[in-house]
């Protein structure tokens, strides 16, 4: 087993992760105040937290975006990301983990946040992360660890080991045994554990617990199987190495337990840290980082302050980097770094260079963005991570509440997706709106939130938009002319235009069977242009489709025809035609698959049905042990805020995708209140 584990292994990015409020910004509070960065660890409740130090977070109390924060543990430099719980803002965590060494998944005897968990856990798992699991609240316990660990299970697909079993005093949890070093520990508030002699209950209670972790352990140790058949004790320096390579392999998740509130277990925490988690080298192996003296780092978070301008959260990986050098971007961008800045909550100081390890904030290199990966070499380098933002779930329609601010609010819209790129930013055409896409309703609200409070524009929001379209039923065959006198050349066209309802789906087609020059063949794509105009607003006030208008006949004034002329009086000729078609209300129909937990299916289904929705069918998620994915048609109506209700049907872990699939007839009093509506709006 080699290798020495616990000899420092450079600078070291963790990140904290785990479902929404299990403690992961209190925990961060913990580690700092233990290990001496803040004098005494802040409150979220209270807003003097290092994390969630924005605005935002301290106005809802809870991580709304990804916090980095740095400090040292016997020697050694660590930066903690603190990031966001929720599923809304979870892109902040994706862009994050490649760059880490290790994970801290938080997260509490709660089997409500078990979907939550299971997520977060795969996408460590994917990724191929080491990830240690820190059961918080223990506290607060009322099961034994047992139990919890085997409700805990099925969310990770390797196993869950237990490091330490509680020590109980009647129903309170007083302490906890580690069963590596076997020792048992007292827990003091606010300082560090107290150690005691383990006997009694407790010792045979260690003695089984530590047995069934060396059997874990043992699954992927050929030597320690050996040993424990034949009822050999292995050497504690033997299991604190296979506890490491099996964390680091990926083959165990090892499980501590504490209280952040009250700063219990968090040197034992940071201890594992130190002695299992890998370090730089070992990480840059696992994102094939290719072998150069070149500085190479990867950019996780972008941010856009008041002041400063521009910052670029950033993990060297390799290489020296000095302040001033000029980076090259995977992307293809380059720029000049004007600030290389330590990081610790909202509070950054100046240093002259970073080393391979060293997570800092990059200050205006303004060609960079989320996902990057950059170099100090003179050719852009290979991206070794390019992260996809979840399609987006929710949307509004936002305008400046002053119209002096339009351009303000387009460059605050571009800074607020650099910022976080799993905000979309659409015009629709149709309705020149501007279209704000996010991940649920807490995203939007954030995300309008900034853009009052940090950007300095003030907007007004509204439902976007439904692409409702019209068509017709009737064939009609319409004249349409335009003439017009006014001292000189005057203006004349005249058309005679075939207009008939084409099959589902068909789109608008055109097409001419003049005979005898009727129409000079100059005009005709006037023509074709003014039924185009025509078709924008029909007679109910939507967009028509499928259409065919065929130009059969019609005459001219070889001095007044003009291209103008014709286009007016082929609008003019639909204008007057379609009111005559029997038009018919068209409403898009999109198919939606959502992915939930399995107990949460039969209330999806009846949130289906309500919502208009005609279910095709479900099935075990592929690869999810525990989830169904649904399918249903959907008119695009209802699907509005379908998240809202899906969420809350899932704890918050159920979400779903969508694609047009055809557009449907309404008809009765339906259409007539959209028809209303629209026209109410106009």
């Amino acid at each position: 087993m080699g290798q020495d584990v616990r000899s420092p292994r450079g600078p070291r990015c963790i990140a904290l992760v785990g479902p929404f409020q299990s403690g992961k910004t209190t925990l961060l509070e913990a580690i700092l105040a233990r290990t001496g960065a803040i004098p005494r660890a802040g409150s979220v409740d209270a807003g003097t937290s290092v994390g969630d130090a924005s605005a935002e977070a301290r106005h809802h109390k809870m991580t709304v975006g990804l916090t980095a924060a740095t400090t040292s543990f016997m020697g050694d430099s660590y930066t903690f990301l603190d990031c966001p719980g929720s599923v809304e803002f979870a892109h902040d965590m994706r862009a994050a983990l490649p760059a880490v060494d290790a994970a801290v998944v938080v997260c509490e005897a709660d089997e409500k946040k078990l979907p939550q968990l299971q997520i977060i856990l795969r996408e460590l798992e994917e990724l191929k992360i080491p990830r240690f699991l820190f059961l918080n609240k223990i506290d607060r316990a009322n099961k034994r660890i047992r139990e919890t660990l085997a409700t805990l299970q099925p969310a990770s697909r390797v196993p869950l080991v237990l490091r330490q079993i509680p020590i109980w005093k009647g129903e309170l949890i007083e302490g906890f045994v580690d069963l590596a070093l076997e020792r048992a520990f007292i827990y003091r508030e606010h300082k560090a554990s107290e150690v005691v002699a383990l006997e009694g209950g407790d010792l045979d209670r260690e003695k089984e617990a530590r047995f069934s972790m060396l059997e874990k352990l043992a699954d992927h140790d050929d030597a320690l199987m050996e040993q424990l058949l034949e009822d050999i004790q292995p050497p504690r320096d033997a299991v604190f190495d296979d506890l490491a390579r099996e964390l680091r392999e990926g083959q165990i998740c090892p499980v501590l337990l504490g209280a952040a509130a009250r700063e219990n277990g968090v040197l034992r925490l940071m201890k594992a840290l130190r002695h299992e988690a890998p370090g730089i080298e070992e990480t840059a192996r696992r994102l094939g980082v290719p072998a150069s003296k070149e500085a190479l780092g990867y950019v996780f978070k972008t941010l856009h302050s008041q002041h400063g301008g521009k910052l670029s959260l950033t993990r060297l990986l390799a290489g020296h980097l000095d302040d001033g050098a000029t980076l090259q971007s995977a992307s293809g961008g380059s720029g000049r770094i004007s600030g290389i800045l330590a990081v610790n909550g909202a509070y950054d100081t100046k240093r002259a260079a970073a080393d391979a390890g060293d997570t800092v904030a990059l200050a205006k290199v303004d060609p960079i963005k989320t996902g990057d990966t950059v170099s100090s070499g003179k050719s852009p380098p290979a991206a070794l991570f390019a992260p996809e933002p979840t399609p987006p779930v929710l949307a509004i329609s936002v305008a400046a509440t002053d119209r002096k601010d339009d351009v303000k609010l387009g460059q605050a819209l571009a800074r607020l997706h650099e910022e976080d790129p799993s905000l979309g930013i659409v015009m629709n055409a149709q309705t020149h709106d501007t279209v704000l896409w996010g991940q649920g309703e807490m995203h939007l609200r954030v995300a309008s939130e900034r853009l009052r409070d940090r950007f300095g524009v003030k907007i007004t929001s509204h439902p976007p938009a439904i692409g409702y379209q019209e068509t017709i039923r009737k064939p009609i065959v319409q004249r349409g002319r335009h003439k017009k006198q006014s001292g000189g050349h005057g203006q004349f066209g005249d058309v005679v235009l075939d207009i008939k309802p084409l099959p589902r789906g068909e789109g608008f087609k055109f097409a001419e069977k003049v005979v005898g020059g009727a129409v000079p063949r100059n005009y005709i794509g006037a023509v074709e242009e003014g039924v185009v105009d025509g078709l924008t607003r029909g007679p109910l006030g939507f967009p028509v489709t499928d259409v065919q208008v065929t130009l059969t006949d019609g005459s001219y004034h070889s001095v007044d025809s003009s291209d103008l002329a014709f286009r007016t009086a082929a609008r003019v000729g639909l204008n007057e035609g379609l009111p005559q078609c029997q038009s018919v209300l068209l409403e898009p129909i999109h198919v939606v698959e959502i992915v939930c937990p399995t107990d949460a299916t039969a209330k999806i289904n009846a949130i289906l049905s309500a919502r208009r929705g005609q279910i095709l069918g479900f099935d075990t998620r592929d690869g999810w042990s525990g989830w169904d994915c649904v399918r249903a048609m959907m008119p695009e109506a209802e699907i509005g805020e379908l998240i809202v209700e899906l969420r809350s049907a899932t704890a918050g872990a159920g979400s779903f995708t969508r694609q047009f699939d055809h557009m449907a007839e309404v008809t009765g009093r339906a259409a007539d209140q959209i028809i209303a509506a629209h026209q109410h709006a106009a």
